[in-house]
Formats: structure tokens, C-alpha cells, sequence
């Protein structure tokens, strides 16, 4: 959970209320779970029924919105009116603006606004972020290495704890689709004991991502020059490219030697520093020690000008078929030689 996320809760929980909330940006995520917590906690069920409405953008025009917010609650404090997917409709922005110069205190109107970035340059940015009647917030894609520290603040949130490899393997597989980790977390977590540890078995049992034969395995087979173990690994990502494509394989393969050959120039610095240079966890940087004492920096850079051969032919150029795991498999050998 960002600090952002954070406060807005925090503040929400301790019902201190704007009367105009605006969830915006690429990432979805964020944006979904602050609209439902609103949604399903500042008015109490009873309360939802007469002073909760739900209407979605591309069914109203901004005019109804704000004729909505204009309201007032019956029989309670607070109406919350929750416009869903407003990135669909145009004709938001000028009734807006007019209703933004005096909101109703009575009023929580939540604007989700998804996959889009607001134009910094125009009224509507301009008077959300300057009005302090506006909780304004942009929810920003992560960057492939912010996402196992989200993922371990996200299983801390929920109550329980994860190890380091864990948690790498559900960045690299995954990705970084919030929902869809999220949706994964909670298929791990719904047999465990609060407060259990996840581990890579609960994983392999639940998500389906081997803890024997997976990326992480593979850097270290060839780390160690442990070929046998390596293309064993390889083998089986052959078997199953669904899981393991090879682009995939390829690119983290390239990556592990790029920072293989980095550490080459930063072996003096502290572990702290090294990893933070490597963008790993702490708790990898000994395979990256162990590959470097096997691994020259001119043999590093032969095998990652072999891994953008490979690389371009799982793209079409120069090979006919794109898909096939011959020439890395024939690297993997040259290696062994």
C-alpha cells in the first residue's frame, strides 16, 4: 500500500470527510480499493439504502453528477454518491468546476477516474489540486522493481508473512498487474493460520509456480556452473512455455548476467550497497557473488552477446521459428564445455 493509500485511509477511518474525492491515473488498483472502501464504510447498511448511489460514466452526464451531489442526505449526515468509470464520459469537467466553488459538506461525491491521466494544464487539474475541499489522487503504475516490495506490503497488510524467495517468484510470474496479484494472494492465503508465513510450496500448491524448476533455480544452476540441474530446468520450461515463455526466460537471463557483470565492479561494496545497486533483495546477492567467481567479465560479455542473439530470433528476425528453446539450449551447453 503506498503512503498515499494510507493517509487517505487513515483519515477516512478517523471520519474526517472531503466532500469531493478524485481517484485518477493508469493503475486501477488503488483507485478500486479506496472506492470501495468508501463504498462500503462510511454509511452503515441501513444508511446505504437512502443515502449511498453508485452510477457509473458512460450512463450519466457530468450535469446529473452534480444534481446528485447537490442533494441532501435523508435522515442522516452523509450521502455518498460514487461515480464508476468516469474516464467515459465527456461532459464532466464544466459542471464540476461550477459545483467544485461551493460543495456540499454533507456530501462525500467520489470520482473514480481510471486508465487516465488528468491534463496538468487545464481548469479541472488546476482546481482539484489547489482546493482544500479535494482529497486529489493519482494512482501511478508501478515499476517492475517496486513490485515484490508492494507485494510483501500487501501480504503484510492482509496478516500474514512471506519469505524473500516467495516473493520474488510472484513479481517475475506475475508481472505487474495488481488485481491479478492481489487475486493470487488471496487464493494463498484463504488456508493458511493468520499470521503463517508463505512460503514456495504454498505457492506451488496454489498458484502452480514450481519451486524446483523456476527462474530464480535456473540463475542459480548457471550460477554455480551446475549445467546438469541447469538444463534440466530449461527442459522443463520447454515443456511448459505457457508458464515459462521464452522471451521471458531469455530477457531475466540476460539481466541476471548484466548484474553478474556489474557486481564484478561493486564485489568490495557492503551487501547493503550491492544490492541496492542491483535493485535484488538482500537475500540474493550471494548468487550473484558465486556466479562472478565462476563467471569472467569477457566470458559475461560473450554470453550476453549470445542472449541478444536469442533474444531478436524469439522475435521473428533471422529464425523461423520464434518460439523454440534450441539456441538457448545450445548456449546452455556451451557453457558447459
Amino acid at each position: 500500500m503506498s503512503q498515499e493509500v494510507a493517509r487517505i485511509l487513515n483519515a477516512l477511518k478517523k471520519k474526517i470527510y472531503s466532500p469531493v474525492y478524485f481517484f485518477y491515473g493508469e493503475e486501477p488498483f488503488f483507485i478500486d480499493e479506496l472506492t470501495h472502501w468508501i463504498e462500503n464504510n462510511v454509511l452503515d447498511e441501513a444508511e446505504r439504502g437512502f443515502n449511498q448511489t453508485v452510477v457509473y460514466g458512460r450512463d450519466v452526464s457530468g450535469r446529473e453528477v452534480v444534481d446528485l451531489a447537490c442533494s441532501f442526505p435523508m435522515m442522516g449526515n452523509y450521502q455518498v454518491i460514487i461515480v464508476k468509470e468516469a474516464q467515459s464520459t465527456n461532459t464532466l469537467e464544466a459542471p464540476l468546476l461550477a459545483y467544485l466553488k461551493n460543495p456540499l459538506k454533507s456530501t462525500l461525491l467520489v470520482i473514480n477516474y481510471k486508465y487516465k491521466k488528468l491534463d496538468k494544464r487545464k481548469a479541472l487539474y488546476k482546481t482539484l489540486s489547489k482546493s482544500d475541499k479535494v482529497v486529489l489522487f493519482e494512482s501511478a503504475r508501478l515499476y517492475d522493481n517496486q513490485i515484490p516490495a508492494w507485494i510483501s506490503g500487501r501480504v503484510h497488510t492482509l496478516g500474514f508473512t512471506i519469505s524473500p524467495k516467495s516473493v520474488n517468484l510472484l513479481a517475475e510470474y506475475l508481472g505487474t498487474d495488481l488485481g491479478k496479484i492481489n487475486n493470487e494472494l488471496g487464493k494463498l492465503i484463504i488456508n493458511l493460520e493468520p499470521g503463517e508465513k508463505i512460503t514456495e510450496d504454498h505457492i506451488e500448491q496454489n498458484i502452480g509456480i514450481s519451486k524446483e524448476f523456476n527462474i530464480f533455480e535456473f540463475h542459480k544452476a548457471l550460477g554455480k556452473r551446475d549445467m546438469f540441474h541447469a538444463y534440466r530446468i530449461l527442459q522443463y520450461f520447454e515443456a511448459n512455455p505457457k508458464q515459462n515463455p521464452l522471451q521471458m526466460v531469455s530477457v531475466m537471463l540476460y539481466t541476471f548476467f548484466m548484474k553478474t557483470f556489474i557486481y564484478h565492479q561493486i564485489s568490495r561494496e557492503s551487501k547493503k550497497s550491492i544490492a541496492s545497486k542491483l535493485g535484488i533483495s538482500p537475500f540474493f546477492v550471494d548468487d550473484y557473488r558465486v556466479a562472478a567467481k565462476n563467471y569472467s567479465p569477457q566470458q559475461i560479455k560473450k554470453i550476453i552477446a549470445g542472449l541478444r542473439q536469442i533474444d531478436l530470433k524469439s522475435k521473428g528476425l533471422g529464425s523461423s521459428d520464434a518460439n523454440s528453446f534450441g539456441p538457448l539450449k545450445e548456449l546452455v551447453l556451451q557453457l558447459m564445455s
